[in-house]
């Protein structure tokens, strides 16, 4: 009866399409109607993986463990009649390895900042599956909506100092796909810039140049001062 036979229908009945190393998920392959017995093969990539034969209308149940990447991927059953040369195919599930974040760096151009003064400051994750959504805090107060990166790249958000409360405690936090997977970043601080730092050097030269001024003039009178001595003798 193989004009009879329908595509079969591949099914995610355990386990999620995002899978970590070790997991276990099971697929149900279906074909109906038809009279059984059938045939299924489940195969990754074109490379059959099991096969099982059922005699009645009961799907096939293939249970696999991720054990590594290889094991990830496009996945397809195939149902046919014993003996039978023809078969069909099933829609494809398709299954990807998500890896844990590495904890976040926190960082900004600048340390040091004055009131009213804009600043920036990036989080980013090195490892760890896309996307990752990425949330700042100034102590324990949520300070920005979350960022969800598609690339491996910083979020960054940009704040004015407004009153020295901005020159609190700043953290981030990362986390993607991965289950229980949240990291916290390094604590990063902004410090108050001594505006008077940037007139001191100036100050400090001027009075070294009065200094030698005065220095040089002191050593000068006497000889400003014998040649009108001789001169009025």
């Amino acid at each position: 009866f193989p004009e009879m036979l329908s595509n079969p229908k591949l099914v995610l009945v355990q386990g999620t399409l995002n899978v970590v190393i070790k997991q276990n998920v099971t697929l149900s392959c279906l074909s109906e109607p038809g009279p059984p017995p059938v045939r299924y093969t489940l195969f990754k990539h074109n490379q059959q993986v099991s096969a099982l034969k059922r005699s009645d209308l009961t799907p096939a149940l293939f249970t696999l463990t991720i054990s590594s990447a290889s094991d990830t991927g496009e996945y397809k059953c195939k149902a046919e009649y014993n003996n039978s040369s023809g078969g069909k195919y099933s829609n494809s599930l398709n299954f990807t390895l998500i890896e844990p974040i590495s904890k976040p760096v926190l960082s900004s151009p600048t340390s040091q900042a004055k009131k009213g003064q804009n600043v920036t400051l990036s989080c980013f994750s090195e490892n760890g599956s896309l996307p990752i959504t990425y949330l700042f805090f100034r102590g324990k107060q949520n300070i920005s909506p979350q960022k969800t990166m598609q690339k491996r790249e910083a979020a960054v958000i940009f704040l004015c100092i407004d009153s020295l409360s901005d020159f609190g405690t700043y953290k981030c936090k990362a986390s993607n796909s991965f289950p229980n997977n949240t990291k916290y970043s390094n604590a990063f601080n902004f410090t108050l810039a001594d505006e008077r730092s940037h007139s001191q050097p100036l100050i400090i030269s001027l009075g070294l140049i009065l200094l030698l001024l005065i220095i040089g003039f002191a050593l000068a009178i006497p000889f400003l001062i014998i040649p009108l001595y001789k001169t009025s003798e």
